[in-house]
């Protein structure tokens, strides 16, 4: 499989006196989707900046391994919730954007609209593509610098229900096909059983480890109905149901 394999070793981390993560230790294999889940305010986004060099942990290590593609132009590649394109550039230009003065620009630019299914919008405007086509401009601008690992910010949390249920077969056909090792952070558990090749658990906060669930199964043909799959669903929402229960409560009595 290609793309990095992340280490993480006794991570916690701390905003002042606020511990956040404690005790992660974790591995995310090269080609591997491995899905962030767990109440609100676990530290799965947190986990995420650490995994992705954007935070440095305040206790443990997080080693980086494996070989980085000579056509690489950036290791690790983000997408986040918000679409984050600019209004003045068409589609094309959204994506060029981050090549700067790579000399296959044009030929990245046209492989990651094929692969996202957005070939014929590449002269678009943001304004006039869907949410749902926004965030594949997103996603193709992320791939397009053909990154070593991909680290995705609940990228579908922005979309009403039934375009996040349409996009959720792309994304699982454009993560298979690009192969990178990839690290999604999502609330949905539907979400995480229909992408996720390794499942992380988290506790309430401090985010801990509380289980690992592997689904060693091609991404390919999981549906949103899928018996097995709805199975897991199922465990994995008894798993942090109490935790998010508890969670929700402290949000509401939490003083203005």
């Amino acid at each position: 499989m290609s793309g990095l394999r992340l280490a993480l070793n006794g991570v916690c981390h701390a905003y002042r006196d606020l511990t956040v993560l404690d005790g992660i230790d974790l591995t995310a294999e090269p080609g591997e989707v491995s899905v962030l889940v767990g109440p609100s305010g676990c530290g799965k986004s947190t986990l995420l900046g650490i995994m992705g060099g954007m935070l440095l942990p305040s206790a443990g290590t997080v080693t980086v391994s494996g070989d980085i593609a000579a056509d690489c132009l950036n290791p690790l590649s983000y997408v986040f919730q918000d679409f984050s394109l600019l209004p003045w550039r068409s589609v094309a230009g959204n994506i060029e954007l981050v090549l700067g003065k790579c000399p296959s620009r044009a030929e990245r630019v046209a492989e990651v609209l094929a692969l996202t299914g957005l070939t014929e919008f590449a002269d678009a405007w943001p304004r006039q593509l869907s949410g749902g086509m926004r965030q594949r401009v997103g996603i193709a601008r992320a791939l397009a610098v053909r990154p070593a690992c991909l680290l995705m910010d609940e990228p579908l949390s922005a979309l009403d229900a039934q375009t996040r249920d349409l996009l959720l077969d792309e994304f699982s056909s454009i993560i298979a096909r690009a192969g990178t090792t990839t690290i999604y952070v999502t609330h949905n558990l539907n979400e995480a059983v229909r992408l996720g090749q390794q499942i992380v658990v988290l506790s309430r906060r401090p985010g801990r480890i509380r289980d690992i669930v592997r689904i060693d199964r091609p991404l390919a043909g999981r549906g949103a109905r899928d018996p097995d799959l709805l199975a897991i669903e199922e465990n994995l929402w008894r798993m942090i149901r109490d935790d998010a229960a508890a969670a929700e409560r402290e949000r509401i009595d939490a003083p203005a």
